[in-house]
């Protein structure tokens, strides 16, 4: 609305929140000669943020339980296990209320909203046919872009795999994994020094005497008895002097010591967790049995994907022949249980 002041035109402008709001006024500029902008912002959304109590609807979807649409409003943090993304999805909103000064209305669905047969379903069916002003955390699809604009996200909104390592045992070797690669290597250097020692100290008892169940004095002889103290077993032939017992007392007190530490590894190691899975094709490969949350977005997200990797985890999931796997939250973690 142009107003005559002077030898100038006041420029203001006219504006209501709603049909029955009274009008409102703010100051755009003046004419003299040329056009003077007098708005500290040309955005319109920055010029008005005060709708005066003007109502704006918000659409939720509702999943989990139908308890949701009586302690979404009241924000008494009950039940906080279900529909959670709509429960922070309205938080937000409502701040963003309390800013505009507006009343907030809501409505519910059941689905976020996708196309059958040419048709529309749930909040994006809502938003389209202005029975919704808005609605949140919505996953951005192609077809959608053509019936709603987007905007920033409200919450992060991600599809992940939740499953417990396979056990160690099933991954790796754990027989060789209590010791490092440079213990193992000294064992066997001890077990060939002690081989040597026996068969020197052997050799001299030889000289002395002789007897059936003594070491003949032969590598052959020493390598037997070293084996037996490796594999803890017993041999009926053993050293008769001083020296070489000495020997063989040292090797088997080494030996004790190991195994009692090795196999107080592998008893660790037998209920320790892999990490051999780290990745989506890593899962995709292995004998995990797959399954998904039994929500509608779970139920149509893996259409979207074509490629290799995401269609062999559609069809773990969705097989050609047997039933889907998808099961209620507290069902699939009891079975991750």
């Amino acid at each position: 609305l142009a107003k005559r002041s002077g030898n100038q035109f006041v420029v203001v402008e006219l504006y209501k929140p709603g049909l029955n709001f009274t009008m409102q006024t703010y100051s755009r500029g003046y004419f003299d000669d040329s056009f003077i902008d007098v708005r500290p912002h040309r955005e319109l959304f920055k010029r008005r943020r005060n709708l005066l109590g003007y109502g704006i609807t918000m659409a939720n979807v509702i999943q989990d339980s139908n308890s949701t649409k009586n302690h979404l409003p009241l924000e008494d943090r009950q039940e906080l296990q279900y529909d959670a993304v709509s429960k922070v999805c309205w938080v937000y909103a409502k701040l963003a209320f309390e800013m505009l000064n507006a009343t907030p209305n809501y409505i519910y669905s059941y689905r976020w909203g996708y196309q059958v047969n040419g048709k529309w379903s749930g909040m994006i069916y809502d938003v389209h046919a202005k029975k919704a002003d808005l609605g949140t955390n919505c996953i951005i699809f192609r077809d959608r872009l053509d019936m709603v604009t987007f905007a920033d996200k409200v919450a992060p909104l991600r599809m992940r795999f939740v499953f417990r390592q396979p056990p160690l045992s099933y991954a790796s070797n754990i027989f060789y994994m209590p010791f490092s690669t440079n213990v193992w290597i000294g064992i066997g250097v001890c077990a060939a020094v002690c081989t040597v020692s026996l068969y020197l100290t052997s050799k001299w008892e030889v000289k002395i005497e002789k007897n059936p169940y003594q070491l003949d004095g032969s590598i052959g002889d020493a390598l037997l008895l070293t084996m037996s103290a490796v594999t803890q077993q017993g041999c009926f032939i053993e050293p008769r002097r001083a020296p070489g017992r000495i020997m063989e007392w040292v090797f088997f007190a080494a030996l004790m010591a190991l195994y009692a530490a090795y196999s107080a590894n592998i008893v660790v190691l037998l209920q320790s967790p892999s990490n051999s899975i780290q990745t989506l094709r890593q899962l995709a490969e292995s004998k995990i049995t797959l399954a998904a949350n039994d929500v509608d977005y779970n139920r149509f997200i893996f259409d979207s994907y074509q490629d290799p990797l995401h269609a062999s985890v559609h069809k773990r999931i969705i097989p050609d022949q047997g039933k889907p796997q998808f099961y209620e939250t507290f069902d699939g973690i009891e079975r991750i249980r």
